[in-house]
């Protein structure tokens, strides 16, 4: 089966500096922000350690959703920072895809 999040467009890393992005969370409820630390921690894990990639589904400011498949070097409450040396608020964040 599809997953949902695969409907919406494949970005790469390196626009994410030319992003406007909202400072509101783009996650409801506070079991959800907690899930998404938590698989972000994950995922820096599986890059620091393997080199490994994993797609995150993201929401900027005009309400638009992308994709990007990118290692993840380090993430926090505050911000997630990408291979490329570009990071984004993780507020803006909307989940994790682990392949």
């Amino acid at each position: 089966m599809e997953n949902a999040a695969s409907s919406y467009p494949l970005v790469e890393k390196e626009i994410v500096p030319d992003l406007q992005f909202s400072t509101q969370d783009v996650l409801p409820d506070e079991a959800s922000q907690k899930k998404r630390l938590h698989d972000l921690n994950r995922a820096s894990l599986l890059g620091n350690g393997y080199h490994g990639k994993v797609e995150i589904t993201f929401q900027v400011a005009s309400g638009e959703v992308y994709r990007m498949q990118t290692t993840i070097w380090q993430a926090d409450e505050d911000f997630t920072s990408l291979k490329s040396g570009a990071s984004l608020p993780t507020k803006a964040i909307l989940g994790v895809e682990f392949f």
